[in-house]
């Protein structure tokens, strides 16, 4: 099966930014890669960074510890970019969460194994193209060579015919994981709990793999927040880029610390 989101509510060039006073009550979901970090060529080069990390902990205690990151890398990847600052984490899209319960991980489906093989021999055969292993599934990412991008997509979607795996297309990667779970319903599990009961969710992202978000936190009184270039989308509002972003959670983080003096 194929993951691309739901329908399209949105096109972005009705878009204007968010407003910068964050609602009252609000809860924050926000991606990382292409949203708090720049997209880089390999994954393992986006390491920690002071000013994000001291920012999201600024938000997350202003918020009473209503602030998840939600991501498709894994839990131990974010908790290495974040330096541990990020409590709320819901990695590997979903299928690995982290709340005030503990860690609630999903267990990988038999199907990976031959989709693991498939993808690191595709990987093997051409140096540009990076194969990665999360455990709960595995993509292949052709940043590094955009000519191979409709093979490696040709691959993909049999591979995804073929087994009960779920195909999720993003920004230069294709992945297949264990179905169950998508970042939209890590965001409706997480609205289940405490600290985030009662809010209004925003989430924040740059990715197909974000749409699910963007439909969960309307769907649930909230709105999403597309971050990059305009495109079909079911965000209600968009920034241009990571620093838009770093910019606007500052101006929010101003405007609670207003309220909290008022």
């Amino acid at each position: 099966m194929t993951a691309f989101g739901s329908a399209v509510r949105h096109a972005s060039t009705d878009l204007q930014p968010p407003p910068a006073a964050l609602p009252p009550g609000v809860g924050l979901f926000l991606d990382l890669d292409g949203t708090l970090a720049p997209i880089m060529p390999r994954p393992e080069e986006v390491g920690p960074d002071s000013r994000r990390a001291a920012l999201l902990q600024d938000l997350a205690l202003a918020l009473d510890g209503r602030l998840a990151v939600v991501s498709g890398r894994s839990l131990e990847d974010l908790d290495r970019i974040l330096e541990g600052r990020v409590g709320a984490v819901a990695a590997v899209h979903g299928l690995v969460r982290r709340g005030v319960n503990g860690v609630d991980r999903a267990r990988p489906h038999p199907d990976l194994e031959h989709a693991r093989e498939v993808l690191r021999d595709l990987a093997r055969g051409d140096p540009g193209l990076l194969f990665e292993d999360k455990d709960l599934s595995v993509a292949l990412h052709y940043r590094n060579v955009p000519s191979a991008a409709d093979a490696v997509i040709e691959a993909a979607e049999r591979l995804a015919r073929s087994s009960d795996l779920v195909l999720q297309l993003g920004d230069m990667v294709a992945e297949l994981r264990t179905p169950g779970q998508d970042k939209g319903k890590a965001v409706a599990a997480f609205l289940r709990e405490a600290p985030f009961l009662g809010a209004v969710p925003v989430f924040v992202g740059d990715d197909l793999t974000d749409e699910d978000g963007f439909a969960a936190a309307a769907r649930l009184g909230g709105y999403g927040v597309l971050v990059g270039p305009e495109r079909p989308t079911q965000a209600a509002y968009r920034l241009n880029d990571v620093k838009a972003v770093f910019d606007w959670l500052s101006a929010g983080l101003k405007t609670i610390r207003g309220r909290t003096a008022a």
